[in-house]
C-alpha cells in the first residue's frame, strides 16, 4: 500500500465548519460518513497541495478513482475503505467520482467567470456529499433539489471564509469574476490587511445569493425519515444562517470568521428543537 503524507493537510473532522457523522447519526451509519469523509479529505489535501503541480494532483487523484472503482487494487488505502463501505451499504460511487471531478477542476480551474460557473463547481465539489448521505439513510432522489442548495450554501460559505487564504496560499479565487468587475474589485485586493468597499460589495453580494439556497433547503429535514440525520441536518442548516449573519458583521480578511463553541452548542441546540417539532 503506498501513503500520501506529504500531502496531509491536518485537518479533520473536528476542524470543520459543520458536523461530519456526528454522535446524531445512526451509529451503525457513522463509520460509513466517516470513510467518505477520509476519502474526500485526503483527495481535497492533494487538490489544495501548494507544492504539487496540476499534472501531480490530478495524476494522484485518478489513483483514488482507480482503487475506488477496482477491487484488486488498494494503492490508497481511503479509497479502497469507501469501496468497502459503498459494497456494504449500496450506495453508488458516483458521488465520490463526482468529488474527485471538482478537486481535479481545482487542480487547473484558478478563477471563475460568474454565479453559474461557481455554482456548477459546487455541483460536484458539495452536493455529492449531501446525495450521498441521503442514499446512506435510504431517502431518494427527491430530497436532492433542496439537499443540494443547503451543500452548496456550505460550501459558497466556506469559500467566503477562506478568500484571502485560497489567494495566498494557491492563487485560487472562487469569488466569481463578474462580481469583481461589477464593484470595482480586483483579485488583488484579497492581499489586502482589510477588504476595499468594491471587496465588500462582493462578498455581500454572495451572501444575498446564498440565502435564497438556504431558504430553499429550509424543509429539508421534513423529507427525512431518520430522525437522528433530520437533526443533523437541521443543525446544520442552523449554524449556516448564523455564519452568514457573522460574515455580513466581519471581515474575512482581517478576521477569522468562526462561530465560536458557546455560538455552536446555542444553534444544535436550536437545530436539534427545529427538528423535533
Amino acid at each position: 500500500m503506498t501513503t500520501q503524507p506529504d500531502t496531509a493537510s491536518g485537518k479533520n473532522r473536528n476542524t470543520e465548519n459543520f458536523p461530519v457523522g456526528s454522535i446524531l447519526i445512526r451509529a451503525d451509519l457513522r463509520p460509513h460518513v466517516h470513510a467518505l469523509y477520509r476519502f474526500a479529505r485526503e483527495a481535497d489535501d492533494i487538490s489544495d497541495h501548494p507544492l504539487l503541480d496540476a499534472r501531480e494532483k490530478i495524476s494522484r487523484l485518478e489513483k483514488f478513482a482507480v482503487t475506488l472503482l477496482d477491487d484488486k487494487n488498494d494503492e490508497i488505502p481511503a479509497a479502497a475503505a469507501l469501496r468497502q463501505s459503498l459494497r456494504q451499504t449500496g450506495v453508488s460511487p458516483q458521488h465520490a467520482l463526482d468529488l474527485l471531478t471538482a478537486f481535479k477542476r481545482d487542480a487547473t480551474q484558478l478563477r471563475y467567470r460568474d454565479w453559474h460557473d461557481l455554482i456548477d463547481y459546487c455541483t460536484f465539489s458539495a452536493a455529492p456529499v449531501g446525495r450521498h448521505m441521503l442514499a446512506l439513510h435510504g431517502v431518494g432522489q427527491e430530497a436532492w433539489k433542496a439537499s443540494d442548495a443547503l451543500c452548496n450554501a456550505l460550501q459558497i460559505i466556506n469559500h467566503i471564509q477562506d478568500c484571502a487564504e485560497d489567494y495566498r496560499e494557491l492563487d485560487r479565487v472562487y469569488l466569481p469574476q463578474d462580481m469583481l468587475a461589477a464593484h470595482g474589485a480586483t483579485t488583488n485586493d484579497l492581499s489586502r490587511e482589510k477588504s476595499t468597499e468594491g471587496l465588500r460589495a462582493v462578498l455581500m453580494e454572495m451572501l444575498d445569493r446564498v440565502d435564497p439556497l438556504l431558504l430553499e433547503s429550509k424543509n429539508l429535514p421534513r423529507q427525512i425519515p431518520d430522525w437522528r440525520l433530520k437533526a443533523e441536518v437541521s443543525v446544520i442548516w442552523v449554524l449556516a444562517q448564523r455564519l452568514v449573519a457573522l460574515l455580513r458583521k466581519r471581515d474575512p480578511l482581517c478576521e477569522d470568521v468562526k462561530l465560536s463553541k458557546p455560538a455552536v452548542l446555542a444553534a444544535t441546540v436550536v437545530g436539534v428543537a427545529r427538528a423535533l417539532v
